[in-house]
């Protein structure tokens, strides 16, 4: 075998109760469709051939050093508690220590049946394959933390879903896959130990400096505000933030219904089962305490004197609101091409934003053409607009270079949801080409790349994706 993987396995070596080791389930056609190299030689991974690559990423073949297992978790899903969840669709094969130092899990993703399957069957079909790869690898290059895509692989085997659809496989890399929903499992059923377990797990591999269950709510906590104040300056949509959704490393992770805004407005929905808006993009941020919330109560369950963590943890968790809105605003402020705090700044950036959704304003062109002397193109009314520039402008006075901060912060291209439609479409028809185009443009999101203008553009009426559907 040419492919080699150097595993360093350190969560297979968890007691049974963290997981089911098992095998993927093979494929009858693996066919390598695309493989990350750039990602491949930070973990070290020397490629084999397609062939040989698409019947280890596709679940035919276990390489040398993996350890299949699937994970178990619970979850509050929509708020509810689901008491048992795990792996239904996806088998860990292990862990890299990469050329960065930092451990990661490779992941199966549309691996076939687990323990946790729930009775679903274990696949993926390509849609949402190409949708994670693309999205994930988008997210890395807007230096947003994220698991990451690294091949996929279709089974030449039809997935059935509404109909009959061509069937994938895809490769996740994670900093890891412990979830609040793993933590939760634990709690729930009065298992200090293996939940004490867990924490110093945790602590180990996220956060060394981390002091004890209180240590690792709190750098928990940090994680997220850093993750979803970065969502909220790129308007992106997770669409399912449930806390089996909800990565304690504080990556992007399970992309499913996820979206990015075409016009603004706070209150926008995309996933075609969050009908209450409980993950609106406005709403972000307070799922995001909610879930803390619930980590903390789970944490809270090992503890010697629970009374005293329930007052530690609440500091916590209440502490979370302000440092949302701290760092919310902060990459805001470089949006506008600011980077020194001021009062007034808050209402600078609420004015625009409300403008923004009275007018129609397009999200990532507002702000990238905020750099060009362009954005008042992007309101029905630019007279709004103008009434807030002159503000805005004599805000600037000062500053560095605004122009040059605003074309690091504001991308001119983000992965569009009628593009990514499109794609998807295309690829089932056998044709790669947007794929692969929209995986190159998306590399360099900051750049101007003027021969690929066109995937700048919002979508006409009848392109816009009305909603986005989980990858199940």
């Amino acid at each position: 075998m040419t492919l080699m993987i150097p595993f360093d396995n350190t969560y297979a070596a968890l007691p049974g109760a963290f997981h089911s080791k098992l095998p993927p389930v093979p494929v009858k056609a693996p066919d390598l469709l695309a493989f990350n190299e750039d990602l491949a030689a930070v973990l070290g991974i020397s490629a084999g051939d397609a062939a040989e690559m698409a019947q280890v990423f596709g679940g035919n073949i276990v390489p040398e050093g993996a350890e299949p297992l699937a994970q178990l978790y619970a979850g509050h899903q929509f708020g509810t508690y689901n008491p048992q969840l795990g792996d239904g669709r996806a088998i860990l094969l292990g862990e890299v220590v990469g050329s960065d130092g930092i451990r990661r899990d490779i992941q199966l993703k549309g691996s076939g049946r687990t323990p946790y399957s729930r009775g679903g069957d274990g696949r993926a079909w390509l849609g949402p394959v190409l949708r994670e790869y693309v999205v994930s690898e988008a997210m890395h290059s807007l230096r947003i933390p994220t698991t990451r895509a690294l091949a996929a692989v279709a089974t030449g085997e039809t997935v059935w879903r509404e109909g009959g659809l061509p069937g994938a496989v895809l490769t996740r890399v994670a900093a890891s896959h412990l979830r609040v929903g793993t933590f939760q499992v634990f709690a729930a059923r009065g298992d200090t130990d293996s939940l004490r377990q867990l924490t110093e797990y945790a602590i180990a591999r996220h956060y060394p400096d981390a002091e004890g269950p209180m240590g690792l709510l709190r750098a928990v906590r940090d994680a997220q505000v850093t993750l979803v104040s970065a969502w909220m300056s790129v308007g992106f949509i997770h669409g399912v933030m449930n806390t089996d959704n909800s990565s304690i490393s504080g990556e992007t992770i399970d992309y499913g219904p996820c979206a990015f805004m075409d016009v603004y407005h706070p209150n926008t929905v995309f996933s075609s089962i969050d009908r209450g808006g409980r993950y609106a993009y406005a709403n972000q941020p307070n799922i995001a305490v909610w879930n803390l919330a619930q980590l903390a109560t789970a944490l809270i369950q090992q503890l010697e004197d629970p009374q005293a963590g329930v007052e530690e943890a609440t500091e916590i968790v209440h502490a979370m609101p302000k440092l949302l809105e701290e760092a919310w605003l902060a990459r805001f402020r470089a949006k506008l091409g600011i980077t020194s705090a001021r009062a007034g700044d808050l209402e600078l950036v609420t004015g625009l934003l409300e403008r923004m959704a009275q007018n129609q304003s397009d999200f990532t062109n507002t702000f990238r053409a905020l750099g060009t002397g362009d954005a008042r193109d992007q309101f029905t009314d630019p007279a709004a607009f103008d009434s807030w520039a002159e503000g805005w402008q004599a805000r600037l006075e000062g500053e560095p270079d605004p122009q040059a901060l605003m074309r690091r912060t504001n991308p001119a291209f983000i992965p569009r949801n009628h593009r990514i439609e499109e794609m998807i479409a295309s690829a089932v028809a056998g044709d790669f080409a947007p794929f692969h185009r929209l995986t190159t443009v998306l590399a360099r999101p900051y750049e101007e790349q003027p021969e690929h203008a066109d995937l700048q553009r919002p979508p006409a009426p009848e392109e816009v994706v009305q909603a986005t559907f989980c990858g199940t």
